[in-house]
């Protein structure tokens, strides 16, 4: 019986120990094909990331972790990644994880101390390079990293000593010396972009806000800032743009798309204003222009309240409205908005013309030259002064009584009631000469008038007629323009056809 119990027991013992050893060996086994796994991973990441295929590369490296998350080679290769592709702030926890694995990787604690100086982390960046320098004094990129992040530590203290103190400009100065240094930095970049806007500065200050929408994959606020501002200096397309990007990660954000609304509809009316106004389309132009004023009633569209003004003063002009009408639109923009816009002073030119005012024509476009040095401008100034000498000598216009802005069938109804009062068959007068040298002046008149190419001639200052004019000087009926259609000078016979 004794025998029988020890051989039982040291069956029990054997077992046991072979279970022992069996689940060892099991272990082990489990842990090689581990091992194999998260290097097989990393050496085909490795190799992605080499030619530059970071997306299939951070794949594996996610694989790696999954497989192994104690593997701290693993983080740090998966956080080389992500800042190979700009995103730092996925970067900072896999490196922070690399150190608390294996708190003596230099190469980890180095990145991460770069990482925090580019996002303005100076205090946590300070600390990293100093560790650094504890068990390597000879590191010579961690003293070059620790000076420069104490001293953009204490320029942005001076930073916003100047902020605090309204002094901008030094501001602006010293947070661009911080941000050549600190890229990342959301906060440097949102003082500086505030700076701009206080200084006046706002494209400025928008292009730093677009940094932080770049820097914050989900930053709604950055991008209705950025609209808002668009907005605000009348760039209704930009504006829009940014606004459906706030909506693209928020749709049900309140604030972006009662802005996005607004918007909307401004940016619309301004596209068919500039389609109106390069098809010639006057009226739609005027109308459109007239429904922007509408839309642009808060006092952050001020921009588009001048632009649809200027629209109405273009508009009017071009399209030959009343020019007393166009005079005074023009001026009130001019004098309301305290500008001197080219683009305005060349409408209003145009509008004195029609008013046959011409050295107030000749005033707004040498004015308009100051401002824009184009042929546009010269060609205006040419013509004008053409006008001015023309008014001294036979006008068109006067002699019919119409205005420059007459249509054809306006020209032929004065030219008809003018011709019945003046034809030399049924002039009633004792002065048959005046009445002769009338009927020729209206006869002209009309015959420059109702021809497209001459009226456009006359209209830039040069009379068509004015050649046959001097021609005829001492016989106006020999060899040129003659309304009677007759050869001799006595007993002239009219036959006119008033069409």
């Amino acid at each position: 019986m004794p025998r029988c119990s020890n051989l039982l027991l040291y069956l029990f013992v054997l077992v046991t120990l072979s279970d022992l050893f069996l689940s060892g060996a099991r272990g082990d086994t489990a842990e090689v094909k581990t091992a194999d796994i998260v290097n097989d991973h990393l050496e085909k990441g490795k190799k992605l990331l080499a030619t530059g295929q970071l997306s299939d590369a951070l794949t594996h490296f996610h694989s790696a972790v999954e497989a192994d998350p104690q593997n701290y080679l693993s983080y740090f290769r998966r956080a080389t990644v992500y800042l190979a592709m700009g995103k730092s702030k996925a970067a900072l926890p896999d490196l922070s994880k690399v150190i608390e694995l294996k708190p003596d990787f230099v190469a980890a604690r180095m990145q991460r101390g770069n990482v925090l100086l580019k996002q303005g982390d100076f205090e946590e960046a300070r600390e990293d390079f100093q560790t650094v320098l504890r068990s390597d004094t000879s590191n010579g990129e961690a003293h070059t990293q620790l000076d420069t992040t104490i001293q953009m530590g204490q320029v942005f203290q001076e930073a916003e000593s100047s902020y605090s103190h309204q002094d901008y400009a030094r501001a602006i100065e010293l947070l661009s010396t911080i941000i050549e240094h600190s890229p990342w930095a959301i906060k440097l970049r949102e003082l500086r972009a505030d700076s701009y806007l206080k200084s006046g500065d706002t494209l400025k200050a928008i292009n730093d806000l677009k940094a932080t929408a770049k820097l914050i994959p989900d930053n709604t606020q950055a991008f209705l800032q950025i609209s808002d501002l668009l907005y605000s200096i009348g760039d209704a397309d930009d504006s829009l743009t940014n606004i459906r990007e706030c909506l693209k990660l928020d749709p049900d954000h309140k604030a972006c798309h009662a802005h996005y609304i607004k918007v909307k509809k401004l940016a619309k009316q301004l596209e068919t204003i500039r389609d109106a106004t390069s098809q010639s389309r006057w009226n739609d132009c005027l109308e459109k222009a007239n429904q922007v004023l509408k839309l642009s009633s808060d006092p952050a569209s001020h921009t588009f309240v001048y632009r649809a003004h200027s629209s109405l003063c273009t508009c009017m002009s071009r399209g030959k409205s009343p020019a007393k009408d166009t005079i005074q639109i023009c001026t009130e923009v001019l004098d309301t908005y305290h500008v001197s816009d080219s683009e305005i002073l060349v409408s209003r030119a145009e509008a004195h013309i029609l008013n046959e005012d011409y050295e107030a024509a000749l005033a707004d476009y040498q004015r308009a030259h100051e401002h824009e040095d184009t042929q546009r401008v010269h060609d205006g100034i040419k013509r004008v002064q053409k006008l001015i000498k023309q008014s001294k000598k036979r006008d068109y216009y006067k002699i019919l009584g119409v205005r420059r802005s007459a249509n054809k069938a306006e020209v032929l109804r004065a030219f008809r009631k003018l011709a019945i009062r003046w034809h030399p068959d049924k002039y009633e007068g004792d002065d048959k000469k005046k009445a002769e040298k009338m009927f020729i002046d209206i006869a002209a008149a009309k015959e420059v008038l109702t021809d497209p190419e001459k009226r456009a001639k006359f209209d830039a200052g040069d009379d068509p007629l004015d050649a046959e004019e001097q021609a005829q000087q001492h016989n106006p009926f020999q060899g040129g323009f003659n309304p009677f259609g007759g050869g001799n000078n006595q007993g002239y016979t009219f036959r006119f056809h008033f069409n």
